[in-house]
């Protein structure tokens, strides 16, 4: 993926004028912000990012890279923030193979010394069974058989 590429963030700006600037060093300034750069910093397997995003007290030790998992949609479905409290609801659709799912989660962010950091979320994941004439998890509006959905 180059920086001129659209985002994975679903924003449709270039990644070099949405998410790129983030995972290049400078702070987000929003939780959503925020979450959308740590979703775009999986979709690309950059795990330094997402670990140095995540809140020192409760980011784990390492993060392995999932090669398996590909990253398709994400949709913000609720944001707010309070000072330096934050959380956003979102939904982000994944295929694993010819599996696909939705991760929904309703994360908790902190601001501290000017950063904001992912704390931790309530996660639940549902599976998905696309038919071919059904429209296609990945949001593009056409029908799965002439998009993602094959066989």
């Amino acid at each position: 993926m180059t920086t001129t590429d659209a985002c994975p963030c679903g924003s449709g700006r270039p990644l070099a004028d949405c998410c790129g600037p983030y995972h290049a060093g400078r702070p987000a300034p929003t939780p959503e912000a925020l979450m959308r750069s740590r979703y775009s910093a999986f979709a690309l397997g950059l795990t330094d990012y997402l670990l140095a995003t995540w809140d020192p007290d409760h980011r784990p030790e390492s993060l392995a890279p999932d090669d398996a998992t590909r990253w398709v949609r994400l949709e913000i479905l609720d944001h707010e923030r309070t000072g330096d409290r934050g959380r956003v609801h979102f939904r982000a659709t994944f295929r694993e193979g010819r599996r696909w799912g939705v991760l929904e989660e309703r994360s908790r962010f902190r601001r501290e010394a000017g950063h904001w950091r992912y704390v931790d979320g309530e996660p639940s994941v549902t599976r998905l069974k696309p038919g071919r004439n059904d429209p296609c998890p990945c949001g593009s509006g056409r029908k799965g058989k002439a998009c993602c959905v094959k066989g």
